[in-house]
């Protein structure tokens, strides 16, 4: 009767709330409160990241965008890192991180996944391999395999057309680092929040669930499913309930349920009441 729940993720709204405009039709208070929180949000942020160079620093932090709100992977720690060299004006260095962070993520899943696919005319060609730098035999392998949505496996070939402009000599880098490194964080940004987003219209979503992520139950036996997503979910039953211990999730499931499975819709009508 359970389903896995969404639990571990990554997120930071911040850009949203900065770029955010005041609109004439809120009222008084929610405006005064709307300042208020745009105010912490800059001290914070230069308390953080210095007062030199403060409006390009904050202006690099609104239009990075939000983060990518994705489970906690192997894709969290260095995002963090090359969003941090783009807002200090740091753009090569954060440009030739997408582009290294996207050959990551590659061979990362290659390695997570090689071994369920054996089977397969493709695991030939990468299960010696230690590394990957091939971008469009990785990409094409993963794709093969179902792993990738489509609209990933177009984002990662993006991403390397942008990689060799980059990493090899052109002489547009010198001039245009800032607009490439935006563009590439973008392409990776895209990468992350529908490969390993923690909300979305993923396939393996059980859909029109509001406010969380459970998992189909045909998708638990994907390998990237159970490989990746799993391990950042609570198995749940429909009545559980999730509170915040200080800055830890707990989870209270103690109910008394059926022994018995049930469809995904069921397990959505119960979650709704």
């Amino acid at each position: 009767m359970k389903r896995y729940r969404i639990i571990s993720m990554d997120l930071d709204s911040r850009p949203s709330m900065l770029a955010m405009e005041i609109r004439d039709w809120w009222e008084d208070k929610v405006k005064e409160q709307h300042r208020i929180n745009k105010e912490r949000i800059k001290r914070g942020l230069l308390h953080e990241y210095g007062h030199d160079a403060a409006e390009l620093k904050l202006q690099n932090f609104v239009d990075l965008g939000p983060k990518p709100l994705s489970i906690l992977a192997f894709h969290n720690k260095f995002l963090e890192q090359i969003r941090r060299a783009f807002i200090m004006g740091a753009y090569y260095p954060a440009l030739t991180a997408t582009c290294s962070l996207g050959e990551r993520i590659l061979n990362h899943l290659l390695h997570a996944l090689r071994e369920d696919f054996k089977h397969t005319p493709e695991y030939k060609r990468v299960y010696r391999k230690d590394s990957f730098d091939d971008w469009k035999e990785a990409t094409d392998t993963l794709d093969s395999w179902g792993v990738l949505l489509p609209d990933v496996t177009c984002a990662f070939r993006e991403l390397e057309t942008i990689r060799h402009r980059s990493i090899h000599f052109t002489p547009l880098v010198d001039t245009d680092d800032r607009n490439l490194a935006l563009e590439a964080i973008s392409k990776l940004s895209t990468i992350i929040d529908r490969q390993f987003g923690a909300f979305g219209n993923q396939p393996w979503f059980i859909p029109g669930i509001r406010g969380a992520s459970y998992l189909k139950k045909e998708a638990e036996n994907l390998p990237f499913i159970r490989r990746i997503y799993i391990p950042n979910c609570f198995l749940v039953g429909p009545l559980h309930r999730l509170e915040l211990v200080g800055n830890r999730i707990k989870l209270y499931d103690d109910n008394d349920y059926e022994d018995r499975e049930i469809s995904d819709d069921e397990f959505r009508i119960l979650i709704e009441g």
